[in-house]
């Protein structure tokens, strides 16, 4: 579903202009500075024309769309041009930011229908947005100030810029910006940023190898990808190094391939390949120097229908390539834009997606309070929103994006710095249905950084966990968008409810006057049952009726289960049963029980395992090793 920007329709607002004949004008991004910039003009005399004015045969699209179509301008928004070259190189994705372009192109047939408005989408903050713009643009001495394409008569870039600076309050919000925000507001992807100075990726091939296929399956499912040089100072801002490359500059990614070397028949059979990268400058022009560049010696090894193949061209167009070896040694970040595959009608890896919308509110109370800050704030930290999701499968690669709402269409209200976000994930018991509070296990986290979006892919095993997403400071205020991607449906929700709720019932059926934790840490030497000298054992923990099961651990008989329970106790003096189980084809057996007391307090102890019936006396081998916290508090867990 698209929702249109500022209750605007495209259709409604051109149907009108065409019945009053004229063009449309608009009301929201007029042509004046305040669509271009925070205050005051900083660039001089600005003409706002149409492009009818511009040329005498205007177009979206001049001999189709292309990486090659932009050039910069006068704005530092290399990152939103880097972006747009990226889109330019995937037809299903910009037809989605464009859409239904054939109908918004220029028809000179029918010049009469012309009504100078435009529409395009961007993915908002979890939903897509339809911006309308009339068709007036910044220019001096005739020339476009901004995004331009290589053809005077082409425009698709210009238009689209626009309406990116309209749906961010104006064309200087557009300065300094993220190439990853970028990508995700062109995809609804999710942006992945990478340091490639981390994890020994120069040093080590394996990494490298590693890496070169995780940006090969992005590029070749149709994902988006950046790269840039990081600069460490502003006199290193765009300063040229002696390989070509610009610092602090972004660059899009445009092909990454495995490039079969040699010549005729020979080279089919050989099995060295090259794994090579290729990108753009959003200048047009200014690329790399070394190996590979151009029009290097390197491409003799390879051969002309090769070459054409992949587009090896010998211009100053701004697009090159060269080894993976050698972007890695001399780009330091890279962002990998994923698409993120929902689709059961799918070749490809399908994620099963849950969207979660939140608040951080400040609160006196503090079981009501939603503002905590980052877990440096231990008091306060677990005040935080909390979401509760589940892996079901013994082990699964989790994708987490936190993402709050830019605020760089508030910068003219002084609001314009994003808050520093991140998340924390705590495993928890699998039976948790209430906020924690007291820290669990922390098994991953993401950093803290005051960018729009927050990412972390993470390898979990099966169980329960908490996602708290908090600002970095305490008593902060702002909305955010959390999105979890598991391989199975995680049925992530909310936890929003402290200890069990008082109902009309609770003072027949009784109220909980008592919460008690149990952690099975391990056991050791279960009797060998399998026909293969071990066992396959999992735990079962009962309590009052209720009942918690481990995942069964394969092959073992000193199984690490690291399996947590929570009960919320009416009858203190029924203890607690622990039941350990041996899993067969046709019928599992019993391994061995032990019984808890429900005292208050924490303890640590290893028990022996006994028989059940009127035999539970009698010891079993082995041992479980349990940790128990009971409190009457039931807030306290």
């Amino acid at each position: 579903m698209v929702v249109p920007y500022e209750a605007q329709s495209f259709s409604a607002l051109r149907a009108k202009c065409r019945q009053d004949g004229r063009l449309f004008e608009d009301p929201l991004f007029p042509a004046s500075d305040q669509s271009l910039f925070y205050q005051s003009n900083r660039i001089g005399r600005v003409t706002w024309k149409r492009p009818k004015e511009l040329c005498s045969d205007p177009r979206l699209f001049v001999d189709g769309i292309s990486a090659h179509d932009l050039h910069q301008g006068q704005l530092g928004n290399c990152w939103f041009v880097a972006a747009c070259s990226s889109l330019a190189s995937r037809e299903a994705l910009w037809q989605k930011v464009i859409p239904d372009w054939k109908d918004q192109e220029w028809d000179p047939a029918h010049s009469e229908a012309y009504a100078g408005i435009f529409h395009f989408c961007f993915w908002r903050f979890g939903e897509w947005v339809d911006v309308v713009i009339d068709d007036r643009l910044p220019t001096a001495n005739g020339q476009l100030i901004y995004c331009h394409s290589n053809d005077p008569n082409e425009f698709w870039s210009a238009l689209v810029e626009k309406a990116y600076a309209k749906m961010y309050g104006c064309y200087e919000a557009l300065d300094g910006g993220n190439t990853a925000d970028a990508l995700v507001d062109f995809t609804g992807g999710v942006s992945e940023p990478m340091d490639l100075t981390e994890d020994s990726f120069k040093e080590d091939e394996d990494k490298r190898n590693q890496l070169f296929d995780r940006v090969l399956k992005v590029h070749n499912r149709g994902g988006l990808i950046s790269c840039s040089i990081r600069a460490l100072s502003a006199a290193d801002m765009e300063a040229r190094l002696d390989c070509g490359l610009v610092k602090g500059h972004a660059y899009a990614v445009t092909d990454v391939r495995r490039v079969r070397l040699g010549h005729g028949l020979l080279a089919f059979f050989r099995s060295d390949k090259l794994t090579m990268i290729r990108m753009r400058n959003p200048w047009g022009e200014r690329e790399w120097n070394g190996p590979w560049s151009d029009s290097s010696e390197e491409w003799k090894k390879v051969s002309k229908s090769e070459r054409e193949k992949i587009g090896v061209t010998v211009q100053d167009d701004g697009e090159f390539w060269m080894t993976f070896d050698d972007f890695v040694s001399n780009f330091t970040d890279l962002i990998l834009c994923r698409l993120i595959n929902t689709s059961y009608l799918s070749f490809h890896k399908t994620w099963e997606e849950a969207v979660m919308r939140g608040s951080w509110r400040r609160h006196d109370d503090p079981l009501q309070n939603r503002a905590g800050g980052c877990s440096n704030n231990k008091h306060s930290f677990l005040q935080n929103p909390q979401y509760v999701f589940d892996v079901k499968k013994p082990e699964d690669e989790v994708l987490i994006c936190l993402q709050q709402k830019d605020r760089r269409a508030s910068l003219r209200h002084g609001r314009g710095e994003n808050l520093a976000i991140g998340f924390d994930i705590h495993r928890v018991e699998l039976n948790r249905t209430f906020r924690m509070h007291t820290p669990q296990q922390k098994v991953g986290g993401s950093i803290y950084i005051n960018s729009r979006s927050v990412f972390l892919r993470v390898d979990l095993m099966e169980g329960r966990y908490v996602i708290i997403p908090t600002t970095f400071d305490p008593g902060l205020e702002g909305d955010f968008l959390l999105r979890v991607f598991t391989d199975v449906p995680s049925e992530c929700r909310e936890l929003t409810q402290d200890q069990p709720p008082q109902t009309c019932w609770s003072g027949l059926c009784g109220y909980p006057s008592m919460v008690t934790q149990v952690h099975i840490l391990k056991a050791d030497g279960l009797a060998r049952q399998d026909s293969d000298g071990v066992s396959d054992p999992y735990v079962i923990i009962r309590c009052e009726g209720d009942k918690v099961r481990s995942p069964v651990h394969k092959n073992t008989c000193s199984p690490a289960f690291d399996t947590k329970a929570l009960f919320y106790r009416k009858k203190s003096n029924q203890p607690i049963s622990i039941q350990i189980y041996n899993h067969n084809v046709l019928m599992d057996s019993f391994l061995g029980q032990v019984s808890l007391p429900a005292e208050q307090g924490r303890f640590q102890q290893t028990l022996h395992l006994t028989d059940k019936g009127d035999r539970r006396h009698s010891e079993l081998p082995g041992t479980v090793t349990v940790a128990i916290v009971t409190s009457t508090v039931l807030t306290n867990v």
